[in-house]
């Protein structure tokens, strides 16, 4: 017996600020794609065209985002937190972000005027890894705050980068707490210290607004990628959430992209985590909070507690949420993996898997057809979904794809 994908379709849609998402309009988040076009490691990840599963599951086009290829960092994450770091630097220094690309953001001159500094985030690994990374090429210091059943390979990533890394006994959301508690205290004692989360709570969102922006390359990228298809606009879009950040600032930018014709756009969640879904279900406005253990596979996705901007604009845009069972992101992975036909092949992880998990549930499974139907998925469908990690735990990554752990059967979950 399989554990059931859950589904709502969101009654709140068009009732909430329509200008909250106006700080991901295309402007602004060219802003962002110009600070990181001047890193080295920049290049534009590959949109993948999946010709092939797209004429066998009846779509008139799917394409995969693949966040493998990001900075070598084996995901996107790396995106918010280097730009957030940067405006926090531009501001200190009394300039604005565009003034400091890579080159000057990095010299010692910079280091000079700026002094010393710590950056603290908590994560299940690639938001923190991005951060160490960032962190270390600017020669300033990082804390990271690792939940509990975190991956020892991920730690290990980001020990690398020269951050201080724990796994901690809490769950994502306490171990946030913690990380907010350290910088509070550093501050406190005259050091300069900043908290550099996704998260956004109640006198703290300037930061993940920039987080935001800085995600908003990833969506900028698909976009002018799928126009040189000859995609002027997807009709679908499927994007994964944790705290709602990316789903956010993927949801923002395409509603900002097309005014009035925005994309029908599904936000898919783990079930164990699934905090914008059950929000989406009492349908009042508000977020409701999952505490406890998450034990799911998509580490990533394992946040219990809403980005209260994200929540602004996925609850006015968005079309649809998903509570998705494990086995949704492994049959993802397995299907990404291992192509049809002359598609490229993809490493996906657990949780960048899950959107492409869904499509393939959607398309083929007769149990979804009510939700299939109300999202109009059909033959005239150009649907874009977002891989947003590779193999980042190769060893769990090898565990599900070559030995199918996780398929669609009660006892693996």
């Amino acid at each position: 017996m399989s554990k059931k994908i859950d589904w709502k379709i969101n009654e709140m849609k068009g009732k909430g600020d329509d200008n909250a998402k106006d700080f991901l309009a295309r402007g602004e988040v060219e802003k962002a794609k110009g600070f990181h076009s001047s890193f080295p490691q920049y290049s534009e990840t590959p949109l993948v065209d999946l010709k092939c599963l797209s004429q066998k599951l009846g779509l008139a086009g799917l394409y995969l985002k693949d966040e493998s290829y990001r900075f070598g960092l084996n995901a996107f994450k790396v995106l918010g937190g280097s730009f957030a770091m940067a405006k926090y630097i531009a501001q200190q220094l009394g300039q604005d972000v565009s003034e400091l690309p890579y080159d000057k953001l990095i010299s010692a001159d910079v280091k000079a005027k700026l002094g010393d500094v710590t950056f603290y985030t908590a994560t299940d690994g690639n938001h923190g890894r991005g951060v160490a990374w960032t962190a270390n090429q600017i020669k300033q210091k990082s804390v990271v705050h690792m939940p509990k059943g975190s991956s020892e390979i991920r730690r290990d990533n980001i020990a690398k980068e020269g951050s201080k890394v724990d796994i901690t006994d809490m769950n994502y959301d306490d171990a946030v707490r913690l990380a907010a508690k350290e910088a509070n205290e550093d501050v406190a004692a005259g050091k300069k210290s900043i908290i550099v989360q996704d998260t956004a709570w109640d006198g703290y969102e300037e930061i993940p607004a920039w987080i935001m922006q800085g995600y908003g390359t990833m969506a900028l990228e698909a976009v002018d990628q799928l126009k040189k298809l000859g995609v002027d606009r997807p009709t679908h879009i499927f994007v994964q959430a944790g705290v709602g950040s990316l789903a956010g600032a993927v949801q923002g930018f395409f509603a900002n992209e097309f005014k009035g014709n925005c994309p029908i756009t599904t936000v898919i969640e783990a079930d164990e985590a699934s905090c914008l879904y059950r929000s989406a279900v009492k349908a009042d406005g508000s977020l409701v909070a999952v505490g406890g253990d998450m034990p799911t596979i998509m580490a990533s996705l394992a946040c219990g507690e809403g980005n209260t901007i994200g929540w602004k604009i996925l609850k006015h845009e968005t079309t649809c949420f998903v509570s998705a069972p494990n086995y949704v992101a492994a049959n993802g992975m397995r299907i990404a993996g291992n192509p049809c036909g002359d598609d490229r092949r993809v490493i996906s992880g657990e949780s960048g898997a899950v959107t492409l998990g869904l499509v393939y549930e959607l398309m083929t499974n007769p149990a979804m057809k009510e939700l299939k139907d109300a999202l109009k998925l059909n033959a005239d469908s150009k649907v874009l979904v977002f891989s947003t990690e590779g193999d980042t735990d190769p060893d769990k990554y090898r565990e599900i794809v070559w030995t199918g752990s996780y398929h669609n059967c009660e006892h693996d979950e």
